[in-house]
């Protein structure tokens, strides 16, 4: 926040309050102080833009009350409580509620002044995150992570939860799930999404080039270092760096990056000199880290200095649901890059994109639409083995949903999206046929058609 944050002080002392309000202000911050719970209620709304150091013991309403009235008004306001020394039960309790911390009188001012420096520090990430969810639409991501599967909605949820906050992350998929697609996502949607994302293939740099293409180097550090260059993780300062395929990256450099990551600065090679950094770190991998970590074939504390978070991307195989709709715009995003007209997906192709096991995730997808757009594949299979093929993967609540949620589909297509002439084709209530299509996740399409058999 570009303003400073205030500090609001209850105390019923007179004494105290003006203490303590001469000792936050010459730490810096805005002291506003009130003698009681009441009084200081008053100046306590949604999204202040401060937090609240107050007594425990005080006439009326107490510490313990006050707590409980801030908290309901926004639970994210740190709230500090001064205890005595026979109040620790007390301040266990406040902490248990949702107080930030307490502090024992008699205190010792330093250590005030750092507790409050620590709380109006949360509290303006707190506003700063609240700031980035009302600016970004609500329905940024499912323009970037497409599908409409249960498996990709919790994925979406997982990415907007963790997108607000600053963590390191580790991301585990096989290839081609969409590993980069993901981190770029959580670049995109976080506070660092004016500064650079930078992408590591780790198993792509050469072993006598890690160093210098990770932390850059000086003029003269080597022959040929005609010039100073910039690593990537200096270039990433501000913004995001993925660690691609992370499990590759050689013992040394895994120790260097440690460090970098635990001492927030790098030295380029042939310097003395240590450049502060200030970056997120999204680690991908197809493989089990954490089993690495204990069987030595990745540093454990690297690991546990990556994997804050980690979150799962579903292969293909696993939300088929979302193969129909990732087809089509894979199919017209190409169709439009090489000018050629729209080419109709019919119904063959489907069932038989849909028996496909994706062993190349949507990467694989990705280029047989192409292939489609362009006319020059036929993915398709015989009746015969379409009912099979559902069977062999689909359990049977599985493929009751999907066979409806294709019919109903096809039907709109076929009708151009008027509700009349589904309804009357299916045989279906208009009420009825309502409700299949909410459950379902079903919209009215255009009326381009979608399905040809």
């Amino acid at each position: 926040m570009a303003e400073r944050q205030s500090v609001i002080f209850v105390d019923d002392e007179d004494a105290m309050r003006h203490a303590v309000e001469q000792w936050l202000s010459v730490a810096g911050h805005e002291a506003h102080s009130f003698d009681s719970g009441p009084s200081a209620l008053e100046h306590i709304s949604v999204g202040l833009n401060g937090i609240v150091l107050t007594d425990l013991r005080m006439p009326g309403m107490d510490g313990m009350e006050l707590l409980r009235r801030i908290l309901a008004i926004d639970p994210d306001v740190p709230v500090i409580l001064m205890t005595g020394q026979g109040d620790i039960e007390s301040a266990v309790e406040a902490m248990r509620i949702g107080a930030y911390d307490f502090i024992e009188k008699p205190f010792d001012p330093e250590r005030l002044a750092q507790t409050v420096r620590r709380a109006t520090e949360k509290r303006r990430l707190v506003l700063e995150n609240r700031l980035l969810a009302a600016a970004t639409p609500p329905n940024a991501l499912r323009t970037k992570i497409l599908g409409t599967s249960r498996e990709i909605e919790r994925l979406r949820a997982a990415v907007s939860e963790i997108a607000a906050t600053d963590v390191s992350v580790v991301l585990y998929g096989e290839t081609g799930s969409g590993k980069d697609l993901v981190a770029r996502s959580l670049h995109e949607t976080s506070r660092r999404s004016s500064g650079n994302y930078v992408a590591v293939n780790c198993a792509a740099i050469p072993e006598t080039m890690v160093e210098t293409e990770m932390f850059g180097h000086e003029a003269g550090a080597f022959t040929g270092a005609a010039g100073r260059r910039i690593g990537k993780i200096e270039h990433a300062n501000g913004g995001t760096l993925l660690l691609d395929e992370v499990e590759s990256m050689p013992s040394p450099m895994q120790a260097k990056l440690l460090r970098a990551l635990q001492e927030r600065s790098i030295e380029r090679l042939g310097s003395n000199a240590s450049q502060p950094v200030d970056f997120r770190t999204i680690a991908a991998t197809k493989r089990d880290l954490k089993a690495d970590s204990k069987n030595g074939a990745f540093r454990s504390d690297l690991y546990f200095r990556l994997s804050v978070v980690e979150l799962t991307i579903p292969p293909l195989r696993e939300r088929r649901d979302d193969i129909p709709l990732l087809f089509e715009y894979f199919a017209a995003e190409a169709a439009r890059s090489h000018n050629r007209e729209p080419r109709p997906l019919k119904g063959a192709t489907l069932d038989a994109l849909m028996q496909h096991d994706w062993p190349g995730n949507v990467r694989e997808l990705r280029n047989v639409a192409e292939r489609h757009a362009l006319g020059l594949s036929s993915f398709a299979v015989s009746d015969d083995t379409r009912m099979e093929s559902y069977t062999k993967f689909m359990p049977l609540a599985h493929q009751l949903e999907t066979f409806e949620r294709r019919v109903i589909e096809r039907a709109l297509s076929d009708s151009g999206g008027r509700m009349s002439e589904v309804i009357e084709k299916l045989g279906l209530p208009r009420r009825t046929l309502n409700e299949k299509m909410a459950r379902l996740g079903i919209k009215r399409r255009a009326t381009n058609p979608r399905y040809q058999q």
